[in-house]
């Protein structure tokens, strides 16, 4: 009965973090700077924080995805099928790699993976220009090594993924943005549903605050989808940095 009083006391917060999760993946990116603080902050251990956070921003990966479908159609099916293979067995490792990491290591990683995420985003559209600029020059041989090492950190910890993911597919010699987008896309969704099944098959995720979070990022991707195009792109991507810093900065200052 008491767990049930501290989740309705910390419902609202809980709410409006996934919300406005949603609606900053919908147009930016950087859900996942509002969804796990919030869920530790309400008193839930940093791991099942970050996979019940990985749920809760999961729903969005699939309209992403559809939102592409055109471009992943031109593709080979074959090298689509081998990615989205690889992708998924990258997940499913990075979600073990967290389930066996100690509590306590993982509660000291965490400030380091936030300022890390922080620090891919805020760079995120300066590398894929120097990605692009620089074309192939022989990177493609480690197109699939990489996307395997990046889907082990995105099943691991989802910040940041989807910047890894694009800057993978540019330098490795994906010229078209669009192309680069759908598969980033694609893989995004495997990994992090694969990832996702395994935090539930372990019984890591904390149902009632996932579900209420889920639904909540659902709504507020729909409604991002629609005020992003009414707000400066660089305005949103400055909260998101701001937020990511004041996030590293206070998870730091927990472990003084």
């Amino acid at each position: 009965m008491e767990s049930w009083t501290l989740f309705w006391q910390h419902a609202p917060l809980l709410a409006v973090a996934a919300f406005a999760a949603g609606a900053l993946n919908a147009v930016a990116g950087g859900g996942s700077f509002l969804t796990f603080p919030a869920l530790v902050f309400t008193g839930v251990p940093p791991i099942v924080a970050n996979a019940t956070s990985a749920l809760a921003v999961s729903p969005g990966y699939l309209g992403s995805t559809l939102g592409f479908k055109d471009e992943l159609r031109q593709l080979p099916r074959e090298r689509v099928r081998r990615e989205a293979i690889i992708a998924s067995a990258g997940g499913v490792v990075g979600a073990l790699l967290l389930l066996v990491t100690p509590a306590r290591v993982f509660a000291g990683v965490v400030p380091w993976l936030l300022l890390f995420a922080t620090a891919l985003f805020a760079l995120g559209p300066w590398l894929a220009r120097r990605a692009q600029a620089g074309g192939d020059a022989g990177w493609s041989r480690w197109r699939e090594p990489g996307l395997l090492a990046v889907s082990v950190y995105g099943g691991y910890f989802n910040g940041g993924l989807g910047i890894l993911l694009l800057a993978l597919y540019t330098v490795t010699g994906e010229s078209r943005l669009n192309t680069a987008n759908a598969l980033k896309n694609l893989n995004s969704l495997v990994l992090s549903w694969l990832s996702v099944a395994a935090f539930v098959v372990a019984g890591a995720i904390a149902w009632p605050q996932g579900v209420l979070m889920m639904l909540a990022a659902t709504a507020g991707g729909l409604m991002g989808a629609r005020w992003g195009k009414r707000l400066p792109v660089a305005w949103l991507r400055g909260g998101v940095i701001a937020t990511g810093l004041v996030m590293s900065v206070v998870f730091f200052a927990r472990q003084g």
